[in-house]
């Protein structure tokens, strides 16, 4: 009698297809309006997305197939999601325009998640990325609709800034901008541990208190300063090279 086994990079790849649904489900709910569900639902596939990658170092299953499965999960939760989101929350009333700018976040992301797979050389190892990874344009998209969409609409003033937020962060996606990776943990002493941990405590009580909007500022505050320390690092470099020059 054959014996059954369960391959190692099951336990993995299950939170990559749970990535999977949540980004399915956001499009359902958001074809029923939902809006606010469906962006919820965009935040928990990116704790799947976060997850699949730690259960794979545990297991020690990092491969290809995982990483391409991941990308492919990718491509419907932070871009096929949010881009149908945008387009029945704001989008809708513009037309072809809405059409177009709400496909961004789908079709800068694809390009992202390809340029990513392309140029990853060590599955092992996750240094800083070049450009926005498509899950944080996909979070900070969300919780902008979970603070600022009610009464079935985009609330005023914030309307005014739904084109240019969608359509910095599809182009950031695909500029060379470095944004950091998340720390390991297991590469950190106990007292940053434990005011990692203070931190999270923290950021999940101003949440509750502020609704949520005090994450989408978190989020914004993120993209922000890799823009940011693009401009000053390039700003120091050309005032070195200057000086060179001169001397």
């Amino acid at each position: 009698m054959t014996k059954l086994t369960i391959p190692k990079s099951a336990f993995p790849n299950s939170l990559t297809a749970l990535n999977l649904f949540c980004g399915y489900l956001s499009i359902v709910y958001a074809d029923k309006l939902e809006i606010k569900t469906a962006a919820f639902l965009i935040v928990a596939a990116s704790i799947f997305d976060s997850l699949d990658g730690i259960a794979a170092r545990m297991v020690k299953v990092a491969g290809r197939f995982g990483v391409e499965l991941d990308s492919l999960a990718d491509v419907v939760s932070f871009g096929a999601a949010p881009s149908f989101l945008l387009y029945k929350a704001y989008f809708y009333q513009f037309g072809w325009v809405g059409i177009v700018v709400s496909a961004m976040p789908l079709i800068f992301g694809a390009f992202r998640l390809a340029r990513f797979n392309v140029n990853l050389t060590d599955l092992e190892t996750k240094g800083d990325f070049s450009g926005l990874p498509i899950p944080l344009q996909a979070i900070t998209n969300a919780f902008f609709l979970v603070s600022f969409y009610s009464g079935n609409q985009v609330s005023e003033p914030y309307s005014f800034a739904v084109f240019p937020i969608v359509i910095l962060l599809s182009v950031l996606m695909v500029s060379k901008i470095r944004y950091n990776a998340l720390p390991k943990l297991k590469n950190k002493n106990l007292t940053a541990r434990a005011l990692l941990l203070a931190s999270l405590i923290c950021a999940v009580i101003l949440a509750v208190i502020t609704d949520g909007i005090i994450v989408f500022y978190f989020f914004a505050a993120i993209v922000l300063f890799g823009i940011i320390r693009e401009f000053f690092t390039k700003s120091f470099v050309s005032h070195k090279e200057i000086n060179i020059f001169t001397l």
